[in-house]
């Protein structure tokens, strides 16, 4: 199956999404290669934090998400990867309201990717940035993954 192929199956959700994404309630609306966008409508009573705004997990649950369906785009079918560092400043707080996670891988090595994520609320205001290096597994480092 080529890259592109997979890209297209995994858009029109014939791959279930990962159980954290349904968990949360977050959604992917789109991927290319090196780019994802997942969105989730927040909500007070599932995703608050003891100060009633939207936990910080939350953020960088989605934040991950599309950085990780990002990179995964730019993989071969036999290789894999693991997150071996994420990063992410929370610039305002968010209520009942719906976010947009917006990732792009900006460097992929032979080994190492960066991506970025910004994450926005509906207003298009800047909620939270993410950094994540990924490193890429391959042969039997990759098997189950």
């Amino acid at each position: 199956m080529s890259k592109k192929v997979y890209l297209q199956k995994f858009m029109n959700g014939e791959f279930p999404p990962p159980p954290i994404a349904r968990l949360i309630g977050a959604e992917l609306v789109n991927v290319e290669e090196g780019k994802a966008v997942f969105e989730l409508q927040c909500d007070t009573e599932k995703h608050a934090n003891p100060m009633g705004t939207i936990h910080g997990g939350i953020l960088c649950d989605i934040a991950d998400m599309a950085m990780g369906v990002a990179f995964v785009s730019t993989l071969e079918i036999n290789e894999s990867f693991t997150t071996v560092e994420l990063k992410i400043n929370y610039l305002k707080p968010v209520w009942n309201e719906k976010i947009i996670a917006k990732a792009e891988v900006m460097k992929r090595g032979n080994t190492i990717g960066l991506i970025k994520c910004d994450v926005f609320d509906e207003g298009g205001s800047l909620v939270a940035h993410a950094l994540s290096t990924c490193m890429i597994l391959r042969g039997e480092k990759s098997a189950g993954r």
